[in-house]
């Protein structure tokens, strides 16, 4: 059996990642311990209960999304499963699209600005890869099956709202001159 493209490649990038903070980097050693040991679709939801999940940190002159999870009742950023055979980076766009409304795209290519391990539903641990995805600041319009509360908050009001398991990427976009990127990435 041929080794998962994906998962060569998602090695390959997590070698130039410096961690934020101690939590990620104790999520960097247990997704490369993951990526090094397991042989099975590591993407799959349904094949196992670790696997890999995709989200976004969406910045645009407005600041950053955060939704309130229709089902845990915690601010997050958007985000959500890798479909079979999908890209992380790619699931990562649709996830947010779906649970916005909003058109997303990456500032020229993928950035995976963060990393968090974090138990899921259902006794699953997620291992989570956050790309930083921009957006044009248009209001979003979340469809009616997705939770209708999604915001843009400023970066410095985004910790009190969000869950504690977002402070290091809310870190990591705090210290990335987002304001740059914005100008450079968006109309």
């Amino acid at each position: 059996m041929s080794r998962d493209l994906r998962v060569t490649l998602l090695e390959q990038a997590l070698s130039t990642v410096t961690p934020i903070d101690e939590r990620e980097a104790t999520s960097l050693d247990a997704l490369r311990h993951l990526l090094a040991t397991r042989d099975d679709d590591i993407f799959s939801e349904s094949g196992n209960d670790h696997h890999v999940t995709a989200s976004a940190l969406v910045v645009s002159s407005r600041g950053v999304i955060l939704h309130l999870h229709k089902r845990l009742g915690i601010w997050v950023q958007p985000g959500g499963h890798v479909d079979a055979g999908e890209w992380p980076d790619v699931a990562a766009i649709r996830e947010t699209s779906e649970e916005t409304g909003l058109l997303v795209r990456h500032p020229g290519t993928p950035w995976l600005i963060h990393v968090d391990v974090h138990p899921g539903p259902r006794g699953h641990t997620h291992y989570d890869l956050r790309y930083l995805l921009i957006s044009d600041g248009s209001d979003p319009v979340p469809p009616a099956d997705e939770s209708p509360e999604v915001h843009w908050f400023s970066l410095e009001e985004a910790p009190a709202r969000a869950v504690d398991t977002m402070a290091g990427a809310l870190a990591r976009l705090r210290a990335t001159d987002v304001a740059e990127c914005v100008a450079k990435w968006c109309p």
